[in-house]
């Protein structure tokens, strides 16, 4: 029986044996004094996984590395923002070989060991040259972990890193993570960018349907702004350092994996939409008695992304109908009779009415900095849990003056 999962104290991608990670100012956007090439590298072989974005426009980095990790496997990661690289035609596509090959050439790998991701401006070309000088002046160490986290930010506001580890059989095994995002946030099959890594010899074809999962119980279920980006990716390295037989679907520690890395993706998910661009409340929706997991994540979803509930939670306006609305627009098996709503522990809708409540301790629960937001479908026993954010004039001064 696996032990339980323990978050680290300020745990982050190189808690897990044998990675390290650094990051250096390249001056990509040379008005900003900020890191912004990172670098991660597995002292082993990994087994390694990936999920990207379902946006038709897809940047540069991301196809070469569709590519490189064809076969379920790599070593080191190299990132950038400031550029997204995405829109840049047969230029863009050079420029993300040759940041493979640079990191290639320095940590003694082949250029297809190597993943590449970028975050930043749609349409503008790495400044190479300076890429080059400052990969070539990259360190990397075990406590490189945060400064990789801060070379993938963008208009977030802070680093977003974590570490859990489980044990089973001796063994101690460790996931870490990080990632990045606070806008253009709602994915669909994967965030902005997230890097994970474990030291569990984890078999690749189990990674990658572990990593699926996750990915649906976390960054698929958070919203800021209803837009997906052109370079969202998530990433996970095995290195199977931690020792042990391989972990696959029959293994008694594939569900302490599974779980593990899922709590990772969570923690991470949420970190993201709580650094949402301009935003001042963090939502929760739980939504029950669904008939299908399908349907709940569906209904979540589109409560945490409806615009009509944002503002009307950063208005501190107790408008349920805005919610119910949002349910009935989601695409669910619903019927009105039989679906409850909940705004904390006030029942404002019930079995097709409208219910008396407590309008000044509701709108109290909406001054909160978290909110949150109950359905019963009264349909099944599925259930599922999305998070999101309200919409302020802060995301719109942020957002309508982005690139100037």
């Amino acid at each position: 029986m696996a032990d339980d999962i323990v978050f680290l104290s300020e745990g982050t991608v190189t808690s897990p044996r044998g990675f390290l990670a650094g990051a250096i100012r390249a001056g990509i956007r040379p008005d900003v004094d900020k890191l912004d090439v990172g670098m991660l590298y597995a002292e082993a072989p990994c087994a390694a996984a990936a999920v990207y974005t379902s946006n038709r426009v897809k940047a540069a980095p991301l196809l070469v590395s569709q590519k490189h990790l064809a076969e379920g496997s790599s070593q080191a990661v190299i990132a950038n923002s400031g550029c997204a690289n995405a829109a840049t035609g047969e230029q863009g596509l050079q420029d993300a070989r040759e940041m493979a090959e640079l990191a290639a050439v320095k940590l003694g790998l082949a250029a297809h060991d190597v993943i590449m991701a970028s975050t930043g401006v749609i349409g503008t070309f790495l400044p190479m040259q300076r890429v080059r000088q400052a990969v070539s002046d990259l360190k990397l160490t075990v406590e490189g972990g945060v400064d990789f986290a801060r070379a993938i930010m963008t208009t977030d506001t802070r680093p977003k890193y974590c570490a859990a580890r489980f044990g089973y059989g001796g063994h101690q095994y460790n996931i870490g993570g990080v990632a990045k995002g606070a806008g253009m946030i709602h994915p669909d099959m994967a965030t902005m960018l997230c890097f994970l890594t474990s030291d569990a010899p984890v078999a690749p074809a189990y990674l990658a349907v572990c990593l699926r999962e996750a990915v649906d119980a976390s960054f698929n279920m958070i919203d800021v702004d209803s837009d997906t980006s052109t370079n969202d990716t998530v990433v996970a390295l095995a290195n199977g350092l931690g020792g042990g037989e391989p972990i696959d679907v029959d293994h008694p520690a594939a569900g302490a994996f599974h779980s593990a890395l899922t709590a990772v993706c969570i923690h991470l998910a949420k970190a993201i939409v709580g650094d949402a661009e301009g935003a001042s409340k963090f939502i929760e929706c739980r939504v029950e008695g669904a008939a299908s997991q399908a349907d709940a994540r569906k209904a979540a979803r589109e409560v945490v992304r409806s615009l009509a509930v944002k503002t009307a939670v950063y208005g501190q306006d107790p408008n349920w109908g805005r919610i119910l609305a949002a349910v009935g627009n989601s695409g669910c098996q619903m019927e009105e009779t039989k679906t409850a709503l909940w705004l904390s522990d006030q029942c404002l809708y019930r079995q097709g009415q409208p219910q008396p409540f407590d309008t000044a301790a509701t709108k109290l629960h909406l001054g909160q900095a978290e909110v949150c937001i109950r359905v019963d479908l009264g349909l099944g026993d599925a259930s599922a849990i999305a998070w999101g954010a309200d919409i302020t004039e802060e995301y719109v001064r942020l957002n309508s003056a982005y690139t100037t």
